[in-house]
């Protein structure tokens, strides 16, 4: 290769770095436009109340949100506050959207302190701008009068302004956090600049070509993967790219030639990190068994996303610091002939300590794991009201609390039955289980069936009215010959419940059986993987035994929902196992040459110190999830971040390497490496 060559290869892959991600950085603040919060981006694909939700579209040619307009004086409605009222549910009739003509406003049969009315809106296009036009006509109220939209269609406003914030404030914490740990990693002012315009094209890219996708209905997006998204592309890039640099720069002390030290740095790294981001990618898909339209988006969104940052990391990051060279690392920069500062620092010391007592350590370590493990049984993960979703105060949440004051609690949000004509006398009579109010057939009947509402005693989103809908189900479905279905918003809470249970149970073991292929390909070996497994496992279930006290003692959370733990799984677990692939892959390469002890030693007495910062920097960035306030988002921040520093500093600082060592040479059995 000319020496033209080696600069003008690098610098024109630095140019379509730059042109792509120019292009496609603006996408990144118009995924928001795409991503759809409505109960279609969660609904269960299979569920009964996906099934009655699309019957309901024969009885009317729009399909229809509910949300309730109520107004609260505690010390009584006036006069002017009916005027008021009056004039502005008139006015509501012509707001776009609104699917009118309302009705008049009714009394609270309680007092005389409320007043509401039912506000469908359609639920079609974008229902969260609906609701924002209808808070805005409202502004302007009569001093002490509370005016609130609430219901489902008040919390889609709610969850969008919610989740407003992904496009700017979330980037803005997760870069600057990432950007002051690589200074302090690096000590230079260049190489954190660097790494994070790896990561900020990895993200371009993928804003790009998820945008795209999304905008023609090929995948589907939400707040929650558009969080994620950014987060995973952040964390995953810079991790790579931290792997890259640090062999990079130990190749700079024994190599004179940039473009050499970046060739052999790109040759030894390659391996581990594709296997690496193959192993979250392939993790991630597994969300696809999913019957839950949500984690089904999330997959190939964050697979996407993990795409991206391995190209950026092995052709954009290589090419820069091609051409920076040593310049890249001012004013520490690498010498020819430099000592390796690995082998005697911190990393050196931890090694020779496992060496000195290996059983010792990895027994230990895992007793210390057993400790959260025990506290696994108290997280509460059955599912929470939907108006627990939010951290902070909000008008939906505001509103259905003046509801269940004044009014029934489940009437802004009725449960829908809908039956064979014949038998809906019977179904009705089936349906007033405890915990209904009232309920009443519809005057309406399509091709020989008829909807039953039924109002709830219970708020429409709480654990009471789920049961209820639950019990009405078991009494419908008795009815001979009905072919009754229950839906509605309750019910749409019950199936998502349920569905994240199962998928919980099918796609656990599916992740698990993918990484161990992928373990077993990247090692040669069946008994390596099934240890580093294990281990990340258990780290697993400590980090989750942990987070229910933190969440239950520390941080009064009211429960999770049950797709909080298999998030946790399919992150913790793919990422967890990132960091064993860098560490056993280096082991691996020492170990043909100096056997497996001290092979495993110098392994991690090379790797330990950026595998640690990787995981400082990765569990950083999804702590900067807590910025937004949904009580899911929260919680995924807290154990991925937990469980990120619980594998880095500990599973895979002292319990890999000790079983390791202890093990010895069998590790990579049936390998040919376990006869040496």
């Amino acid at each position: 290769m000319t020496e033209r060559s080696r600069w003008l290869i690098p610098a024109l892959l630095v140019v379509a770095w730059l042109g792509l991600g120019g292009f496609g950085g603006p996408f990144a603040g118009k995924l928001s436009e795409v991503a759809k919060n409505d109960n279609a981006a969660f609904l269960p694909a299979s569920a009964e109340a996906t099934a009655v939700s699309n019957e309901q579209l024969s009885f009317s040619a729009r399909q229809v949100l509910p949300a309730t307009l109520v107004a609260e004086r505690v010390s009584g409605l006036t006069e002017a506050d009916r005027a008021f009222l009056d004039a502005k549910v008139a006015r509501l009739n012509s707001v776009p959207g609104v699917v009118g003509p309302l009705g008049r406003l009714e009394n609270s049969p309680r007092d005389d302190q409320a007043v509401q009315v039912a506000l469908p809106i359609t639920a079609e296009g974008n229902p969260a701008e609906v609701v924002k036009e209808i808070r805005a006509q409202l502004e302007g109220a009569p001093e002490g009068l509370t005016v609130l939209v609430t219901g489902p269609g008040g919390l889609i406003g709610d969850l969008v302004k919610a989740f407003g914030g992904i496009d700017g404030v979330l980037l803005l914490v997760a870069g600057g956090v990432v950007a002051l740990i690589l200074i302090v990693v690096y000590r230079s002012p260049l190489l954190p600049l660097l790494v994070l315009l790896s990561a900020g094209f990895a993200l371009a890219a993928a804003s790009l070509i998820v945008y795209q996708l999304a905008a023609n209905d090929i995948l589907k997006l939400n707040g929650q993967s558009q969080g994620i998204l950014s987060i995973l592309v952040f964390g995953a890039a810079t991790d790579y790219a931290l792997l890259f640099v640090a062999r990079f720069r130990e190749q700079l002390r024994d190599t004179r030639s940039r473009y050499d030290a970046v060739r052999i740095a790109w040759r030894t790294t390659v391996e581990p990190i594709a296997a690496s981001a193959g192993t979250v990618i392939l993790g991630v898909l597994c969300l696809l068994f999913s019957d839950l339209n949500s984690n089904k988006g999330l997959g190939p969104v964050a697979a996407i996303g993990i795409g991206t940052s391995l190209l950026a990391s092995l052709t954009f990051l290589p090419a820069v610091l091609a051409l920076c060279g040593r310049g890249a690392f001012w004013p520490f920069r690498p010498e020819l002939g430099s000592p390796h500062p690995e082998t005697n620092g911190i990393w050196g010391r931890i090694a020779r300590m496992v060496g000195a007592r290996p059983r010792l350590t990895w027994v230990v370590t895992t007793l210390v794991l057993l400790v959260g493990v025990a506290f696994l049984p108290q997280l509460k993960a059955s599912g929470t009201a939907q108006s627990d979703v939010f951290l902070t105060e909000v008008d939906s949440v505001k509103g259905q609390e003046v509801v269940s004051r004044h009014f029934p609690s489940g009437l802004g949000s009725p449960t829908v039955i809908i039956t064979n004509q014949a038998q809906a006398p019977a179904v009705l009579a089936a349906s007033k289980v405890d915990g209904v109010a009232e309920a009443a057939p519809v005057p309406k009947a399509v091709n020989g069936r008829v909807q039953i509402f039924a109002v709830l005693s219970n708020p429409a989103d709480s654990e009471q009215a789920i049961d209820t809908v639950s019990r009405m189900r078991d009494a419908v479905h008795a009815v001979p010959g009905a072919d009754a279905k229950v839906g509605g918003q309750t019910a749409i809470q019950l199936d998502t419940q349920q569905t994240s249970e199962r998928d919980r149970a099918l796609i656990i073991p599916i992740v698990l059986l993918v990484i161990f292929l992928v373990l077993a390909l990247l090692l040669r070996s069946l008994l390596a993987p099934l240890l580093l497994i294990a281990t990340v496992v258990l780290s697993f279930a400590a980090t989750m035994g942990v987070s229910a006290i933190v969440f239950n003692h520390i941080l009064d959370f009211p429960g999770a929902d049950p797709s909080v733990p298999l998030f946790g799984f399919v992150f913790l677990v793919a990422l967890g196992i990132d960091y064993n692939i860098f560490l056993m892959t280096r082991v691996r390469e020492e170990a043909l040459t100096l056997g497996t002890k001290d092979g495993t030693l110098r392994g991690l007495a090379l790797t330990g110190g950026v595998i640690t910062s990787a995981g400082v920097v990765l569990a950083a960035t999804f702590a900067a999830l807590a910025v937004i306030p949904i009580l899911f988002l929260a919680q995924i921040a807290f154990i991925v971040a937990f469980g990120v520093l619980l594998d880095t500093l500990l599973v895979r600082s002292l319990l890999v390497p000790a079983l390791t060592v202890d093990v010895g040479r069998r590790i990579w059995w049936p390998s040919a490496l376990s006869r040496r």
